[in-house]
């Protein structure tokens, strides 16, 4: 023993003993315990260095860790879990190529208004700061800003607990968006007092604290309102997000105004309810003096508030109601802008209707309600048919009616044609129960979504899929069979995008650059992981292989064969495709 330690042992008083040494914690639980704190429970990603262990972690401390074949489609099953239940979705990701793959769906989620947080391993600061050439170097934060609310690296292990729930608040606050977290690989090895650890933690109260409007908005949107004769109500997919769906509907029947819901606000009234305009919608809003906006923005899917499909130029007077005061007036004069939150705005507009609000006059509500009938009417053949093989109203028909039949069922749609005919065909009943591509329209949310929408609701979902949108995420369909979700995928196969009729205009041997492999077996996709696939070519097949896929819970695909030729370019939006006015000769 050296003369030191012999030295340190006479110190000690007798029948003393030396103090244990004090418990430690390190990055990789410090960062579990926050996201456990703050009852954030469930993590999608894609593992490697150096959020390997970090998985394996959070597993074995009882998180959820659902392991995807792509990072995009794990960041989109966060951003689904984060609208269906208003906490940030979590998405993890590996360093610099993994962070990119994770990036497009961050960007997604803020333009949508989805809270996320994308987490994701670095390279450590002074060989980045250097360009050094690190292990997949990048300077990951300064990429994310501009595509997120907040972006936020944190360096030292005592500052994960503050870093975690500045995200959070980041990510649900105001109104919602994406949040990307950097963490350096140094970070989940450091360590600290197991007590001080602890203490360090942050449970985050009162994320989106209310924000109620000024009396005097209140009054002016009334007033603006009251002087309607033709007045109309736009449900976005944020009033679906703000879960007052009793509210809402108070007001909606209260005030006899018909409503005309967005796709994913669809189901927050019934969209057979006698108020629905759904069926009207060109009528509605060429027509519509007074148009009144819940959670819903003038962007595209709306033609900016202007143009022909809204009448004449200054016919309509709006009134707006959103959380952030800056997206009044981004397309057109808002006459009574509503600024606070959708629960708070709403019951405030039913606490000052008063006893003297009178309904719409009968002239206008009766003719979106004849509009409606003969609409629907007039499209009910169409849903009926049994061609073989099945155009988009034949097969949207049948699941149509299992729609109808399951309304608590999660649906979701993308695709060109597949999305168009299918928000218009297949009616919702319940709130938050449709997802599809959204503000941005982006192709390949599917697989990804569904996931989240089993996972999260533990209800059974049905994915209708164009086979362009399937192309996307189709290696997802593994995932689906790995952690056996109840999910019934149908595959609306036309052999291409659009259609599968299109030629090689140079009359090359190369495929027309929209042309898919003809008859292809997507069912044997789903086979080969061990699910159940299906090849339906007539709407009774179909009604058939998806009542009995979402009977028995099982990972299903069905290989919807429609007719190639029954697509139409870009779907409703082919305005949007620029065509060539120079003929080369």
């Amino acid at each position: 023993m050296s003369e030191t330690a012999t030295q340190a042992l006479e110190e000690i008083p007798e029948g003393d003993t030396e103090p244990a040494p004090e418990a430690l914690t390190d990055g990789f639980h410090l960062i579990i315990d926050a996201l456990k704190l703050n009852d954030l429970n469930t993590i999608y990603g894609v593992p490697g260095i150096p959020i390997t262990d970090f998985g394996r972690m959070a597993q074995a401390e009882g998180m959820r860790v659902i392991s995807f074949r792509h990072e995009q489609h794990a960041g989109y099953a966060a951003s689904i879990a984060g609208y269906l239940t208003k906490k940030p979705g979590i998405c993890l990701t590996v360093s610099a190529p993994g962070f990119l793959n994770g990036l497009t769906a961050l960007a997604n989620a803020t333009t949508n208004c989805f809270p996320m947080i994308l987490i994701s391993g670095s390279s450590e600061r002074e060989i980045v700061d250097l360009q050094q050439g690190d292990y997949e170097e990048m300077d990951q934060l300064a990429i994310a800003k501009p595509l997120c609310k907040a972006a936020f690296r944190i360096l030292h292990a005592e500052d994960i607990g503050i870093g975690i729930a500045r995200a959070i608040r980041a990510a649900v606050s105001g109104r919602p968006g994406g949040v990307y977290l950097d963490l350096p690989a140094k970070l989940f090895g450091q360590t600290m007092g197991a007590d001080a650890g602890a203490q360090s933690l942050v449970k985050v109260i009162d994320a989106a604290p209310q924000q109620i409007p000024a009396p005097d908005a209140v009054n002016r949107a009334l007033d603006v309102l009251k002087g309607a004769k033709r007045p109309l109500i736009i449900l976005g997919k944020g009033a679906a997000y703000a879960q007052a769906d009793d509210e809402i509907r108070t007001l909606v029947e209260n005030s006899g105004i018909p409503y005309l819901p967005m796709s994913m606000a669809k189901g927050l009234l019934p969209d057979t309810h006698p108020q629905s305009a759904g069926a009207a919608r060109s009528l509605a809003l060429k027509e519509a003096d007074v148009v009144l906006m819940i959670g819903a923005r003038l962007n595209w899917l709306l033609s900016h508030g202007k143009g022909k499909s809204w009448g004449a130029p200054g016919s309509k007077k709006f009134v707006q109601i959103d959380i952030e005061p800056r997206e009044m007036d981004s397309n057109v004069e808002i006459a009574a802008p509503l600024v606070g939150d959708i629960g708070s705005c709403v019951t405030a507009l039913l606490d000052a209707m008063g006893s003297d609000w009178s309904a719409p006059p009968a002239e206008w509500t009766g003719a979106i309600r004849t509009k409606v009938e003969t609409n629907v009417a007039r499209m009910a053949p169409k849903l009926q048919n049994n061609n073989n093989p099945m155009d988009y109203h034949g097969a949207l028909g049948a699941l149509r009616t299992i729609v109808r039949q399951r309304p608590d069922a999660m649906l979701v749609n993308e695709g060109a044609n597949t999305l168009d005919f299918a928000r218009s065909i297949i009616d919702m009943f319940e709130p938050r129960k449709r997802l599809d591509v959204g503000t941005w329209g982006v192709m390949g949310i599917g697989m990804g979504s569904a996931i989240a929408a089993a996972v999260e609701t533990g209800k059974p979902v049905l994915a209708i899929e164009g086979d362009s949108a399937f192309g996307f995420s189709g290696m997802e369909i593994e995932t689906i069979c790995r952690y056996n979700l109840p999910i019934c995928v149908v595959v609306f196969n036309n052999n291409g995008i659009y259609r599968g009729t299109d030629v090689n205009p140079s009359g090359g041997a190369d495929m027309a650059t929209t042309v898919f492999v003809k008859d292809a077996r997507y069912d044997k996709m789903m086979e080969a992981f061990g699910g159940v696939g299906v090849y339906a070519t007539s709407p009774d097949e179909l009604l058939r292989a998806v009542n009995e896929a979402m009977d028995s819970g099982k990972p299903t695909l069905v290989n919807a064969v429609i007719d190639e030729n029954a697509g139409t370019e870009s779907g409703r939006i082919g305005n949007l495709n620029p065509q060539s006015v120079v003929s080369k000769k």
